[in-house]
């Protein structure tokens, strides 16, 4: 092992070390992550703490240096640290860390011991802990190396008590009992240690000195925390002193007690029988319980009084996770199960596995001779719950779920019925205050009754009593009795859960009722206040009433002003009433409402953030709701981004309700949001929603738009064949419907494609033809839009005086119509240009003047594209630093943009300017990374770039090499027809 820091800091694989004090805290630091990049900040923090000098990255730099050249001596690679633009990361193959060659062999241990397989088991510990040489990072006193540090000798101790665990059930007490005392001294509070070192010298007869090392441990915990022993401690001292001790079987297992058991609810009421039921066939050895039975029927809490009634039995953990399987949010994977329940058993986050089947190994080796009760609270289905279920007669588990589970192969079911009549009455007045109801108490039975002895709508009965304190108990019996028929759904079959919101709805007007019923057509989440007001055809003021009023009835959640939620239970039963009280025509009518309210919405703020071509390909009708649409468009590019997700479910709800023609028009005019956003997943799923419905419209145009917008997140994504093959289709499908219009769109689209995949020639030859097209048309945006690509060619390929031509005409005609889009590109290719014909006081003025214009209109890949050319003039100008800066400002952008050559860009020229700053090894890393990445992107471009920049890191250190690198750089400029080609032939020159 090549480092060392399980004990005193080791570089090297000998006793070697670094001695200057600075570079052992960054390199401590680094080898704490390995393979993972420390910020600069984290590292100056550690090295000065609060107060760090002026010069502090720059000695920074030094000890980085300083390492290099130490690792060069003891034969390490110089580059094993790696300078990344957020920081450093130090590259550790495999077995060159002890602390990873640790984890890996305790991780084998414990599926050794998961499986049955105790010697294999204890070897591979054993192996594990005599690694350590002493306190980890020992003798450097950062805060923070100390913190993770303390962290790993926790994790020996740990490792420790599971190794000893095994030797216990091996019978190798003996052997353990001079280590255990040692241990125990160490770690005087630690009572899983303690509790081992009792049951190694009770096993070899020592029964006395067993009870000692318990007195001596008491005595520290009440004299240290105030506190007794934990319940295991205590259960085991008991033991011994019956003489009670089976070591060969899992119970020798001493573990720190583990709780995390939800409190049991103060008015549970009710359920004795089941209760007493679940208890006795638990002690008769029932160690898998299911309970299921209706929403609001008392699961959870009932499981948790059973976990709590039993913990005694178990007392090394009780333990409790909700699955999510029928909540607002989606349910829990059984990976992240599995990682919560390990970390309430104290599994450090950074120990769980990433692989499901080593994590679930892991949780069942940690349950291995443990006593446990695990409640898997809220399942969704069988397969969910099933790979949880541990091994053994030592762990109890109770799943709850509203459905049956009948796809577990074990377990006892439990359907959960309703309270009977005297409970019911209990729990109303827990809720409602007992005296209340003790005073009419034939009124409360009869509440109770009209609730169907429901717990859920007995809460919902008792608070309305308690919030509104004048009235009587007969007073709301009254309003029950006289209400349509709501508490006959109360007790009616599957639908439950819906009965139980129906007193709540009763309550409601007529008008807030209906606005109700509606709300469960909508697929999103969050609901601004519009949306009642789309589906029901009412006025905003109307809408807002009835929003109030449903909040006030606990139907609705307010979440922010003006922003709403519906609990995915009551969505059900919105859902479930208007599918009985609206017709099929009025239900399809309010979604068409809603449909064509988000679509006309979006369509108009889409407008003024588009050009004009692409408005062009989303003409709609009239709105149906105009004054409402109007008042919603005005907000802005805010709603369209607080609304993504919701669009996004409406491009799903319309094709599954067969709206064909809404469903790609929705798909189109999101465009916008998700493109310029960075929202591709978002961007692909609605389009090819959309695609799907205009091929099964038969409308050759709507497939030709979504197969157009489908190419731009393939272009963002550096998929340049799949945009090129989709764009040529479309191109061929507007040709043979004679769409001059749109084809000329088209192969601007499709020119930009061929020049990111460096086919120069074709790109011109689209460019061109797009902009004879745009010619024809007479508009001048169309012709501002042609003329962009056209200049984007020319500025491509080295022809900066045509391409200043361009753009002038191009900015005089955006200015013309007012278009800010193409405006902010106009000057921004102005600004390149003049740039590039070094003209540096014009050029910087435009390209700030165009960065403004593109962060107005919200494009991320603009704005890092210009920020890059800035970053360019300040490193040609001697600043490095500042041009550094801008490039990683540019990378943050493009990242945002989700576009993968423009992320290639920017580290190409974030390295030349770290290169410029001296740093020659990370600039030489970086550009080597951004070469890889390139490649498998195939963007031609930046792999020239990235060869020309490790070509310059190169002269003075290995000139052939250097040389080699040029030439590949020098052909690939040549292929895409680049002017950097020149640069690099001067390169080329001066190596020789």
């Amino acid at each position: 092992m090549r480092f060392g820091i399980l004990g005193p800091l080791r570089v090297g694989g000998g006793e070697a070390t670094v001695t200057a004090g600075r570079d052992r805290t960054v390199l401590a630091v680094l080898l704490l992550r390995p393979g993972r990049v420390v910020p600069v900040d984290d590292l100056v923090d550690a090295v000065w703490g609060e107060r760090p000098p002026a010069t502090a990255r720059t000695q920074l730099q030094s000890c980085v240096s300083r390492l290099r050249q130490r690792f060069v001596r003891l034969g390490l690679p110089a580059g094993t640290i790696v300078t990344d633009p957020a920081g450093y990361t130090i590259r550790v193959e495999a077995g060159d860390l002890d602390a990873e060659v640790f984890a890996s062999t305790v991780e084998t241990a414990r599926r050794n011991a998961a499986a049955g397989r105790l010697t294999e088991a204890r070897q591979h510990y054993r192996a594990a802990l005599a690694l350590w040489r002493g306190p980890a990072l020992a003798g450097i006193p950062a805060r923070s190396v100390r913190q993770r540090a303390r962290a790993l000798d926790e994790q020996r101790l740990a490792v420790l008590e599971d190794c000893v665990d095994i030797e216990l059930r091996l019978r190798m007490a003996a052997d353990l009992i001079d280590e255990l005392t040692e241990a125990v001294e160490r770690n005087p509070l630690r009572e899983r240690l303690r509790g081992q070192s009792m049951l190694a010298l009770a096993a070899v007869g020592r029964h006395a000195d067993a009870l000692a090392v318990y007195r001596e441990g008491r005595q520290m915990y009440a004299e240290e925390l105030g506190i007794e022993p934990g319940a295991a401690l205590q259960a085991l001292h008991q033991r011994i002193l019956a003489g009670d001790l089976a070591l060969s079987g899992p119970e020798s297992r001493a573990t720190t007690p583990v709780r995390a058991l939800p409190r049991t609810i103060s008015d549970f009421t009710g359920r004795q029988q089941t209760v007493a039921r679940l208890v006795r066939e638990i002690e008769e050895g029932s160690r898998v319980q299911l309970i299921d039975g209706m929403a609001g029927s008392g699961k959870s809490a009932l499981a948790v009084q059973v976990a709590t009634a039993v913990a005694g039995r178990f007392p090394d953990a009780q333990l409790f996770v909700d699955l999510y399987g029928h909540s607002e949010r989606s349910p829990l994977s059984t990976a992240s199960a599995a990682a919560t329940l390990l970390r309430q058993l104290g599994v450090p986050a950074e120990r769980v596995p990433a692989d499901l089947a080593d994590r679930l190994a892991m949780w069942r080796s940690e349950l291995a001779g443990r006593r446990a009760v695990v409640v898997l609270d809220n399942a969704a289905e069988a397969g969910q719950v099933a790979p949880l279920l541990p091994n053994g007669p030592d762990c109890l588990v109770l799943i709850t779920s509203r459905r049956r589970l009948v796809g577990l192969d074990s377990g006892r079911p439990s359907s959960l019925p309703v309270l009977d009549a005297d409970e019911a009455v209990e729990l109303l007045a827990r809720v409602a205050g007992a005296e209340r109801v003790a005073a009419e108490p034939e009124a409360a039975a009869e509440v109770a009754r009209r609730c169907g002895h429901l717990p859920l709508a007995l809460r919902l009965a008792g608070a309305r009593l308690a919030h509104r304190p004048r009235w009587r108990v007969a007073d709301l019996a009254q309003r029950l009795a006289g209400a349509s028929d709501p508490l006959a759904e109360l007790v009616a079959g599957e639908r439950s859960v819906a009965r139980a919101f129906a007193l709540s709805y009763e309550q409601v007007s007529p008008g807030a009722q209906r606005v109700f019923r509606l709300l469960g057509l909508h697929p999103g989440h969050r609901i601004d206040n519009r949306v009642p007001a789309a589906l029901a055809d009412l006025p905003l003021p109307e809408a807002q009433d009835a929003l109030d009023e449903l909040v006030d009835a606990h139907l609705v959640e307010e979440v922010d002003p003006g922003r709403y939620r519906l609990h995915d239970l009551i969505r059900e039963y919105a859902r479930t009433l208007g599918a009985g009280r609206e017709t099929a025509s009025e239900r399809r009518a309010a979604l068409g409402r809603l449909v064509d309210f988000h679509l006309q919405v979006t369509a108009s703020i889409g407008r003024s953030l588009e050009t004009g071509s692409e408005q062009s390909l989303f003409d709609l009708p009239a709105p149906v709701l105009p004054d409402l649409v109007a008042a919603t468009a005005a907000l802005g590019r805010p709603w369209l981004d607080e609304n993504r997700s919701t669009l996004t479910a409406l491009v799903r709800l319309t094709e599954n309700e067969g709206f064909l023609r809404q469903s790609w028009l929705l798909a189109r005019v999101g465009w916008v949001s998700n493109f310029y956003g960075g929202h591709l997943d978002d961007l692909i799923e609605t389009h090819q929603i959309g695609l799907r419905a205009a091929e099964r419209l038969g409308d050759e145009e709507a497939v030709a738009t979504m197969l157009n917008y489908l190419a731009s997140a393939d272009y963002r994504r550096a998929r340049f064949a799949e945009a090129i093959g989709r764009l040529e289709a479309v191109a061929g499908l507007y040709r043979r419907l004679g769409r001059s219009d749109k084809l000329r769109k088209v192969l601007g689209n499709l020119g930009t494609a061929y020049a990111l995949d460096g086919r120069a020639g074709q790109a011109s030859e689209m460019f061109e033809s797009a902009l004879a097209l745009a010619r024809r048309t007479g508009d001048p945006l169309t012709l501002a839009n042609a003329l962009n690509n056209v200049a984007f060619a020319l500025i491509s390929r080295g022809r900066y005086d045509e391409a200043l031509r361009m753009c002038r005409y191009q900015a005089a005609l955006a200015r013309q119509v007012g278009d800010l889009r193409q405006l902010g590109n106009a000057i921004g290719h102005l600004g390149m240009v003049r740039h590039r014909r070094g003209e540096h006081r014009p050029a910087r003025r435009l390209l700030h003047a165009g960065l403004g214009l593109k962060r107005r209109v919200g494009n991320r890949y603009g704005e890092g594209e210009l920020l890059n050319e800035l970053g360019m003039m300040e490193r040609e100008e001697g600043r490095p630093e500042a041009a550094g800066a801008l490039h990683w400002e540019a990378l943050v952008a493009m990242t945002d943009a989700g576009d993968l050559v423009g992320q290639c860009a920017s580290r190409n020229m974030l390295a030349r300017a770290i290169l410029d700053q001296g740093d020659v090894a990370s600039a030489l890393d970086l550009h080597r990374r951004v070469l890889g990445d390139a490649t498998r992107l195939g963007a031609r471009y930046e792999q020239a770039r990235a060869l020309d920049g490790m070509a310059r890191c190169l002269p003075h250190t290995d000139g052939d090499q250097a040389r080699r690198y040029a030439a590949r750089a020098l052909a690939l400029f040549r292929q895409v027809e680049s002017p950097d080609q020149r640069d690099t032939e001067k390169l080329l020159a001066e190596l020789g």
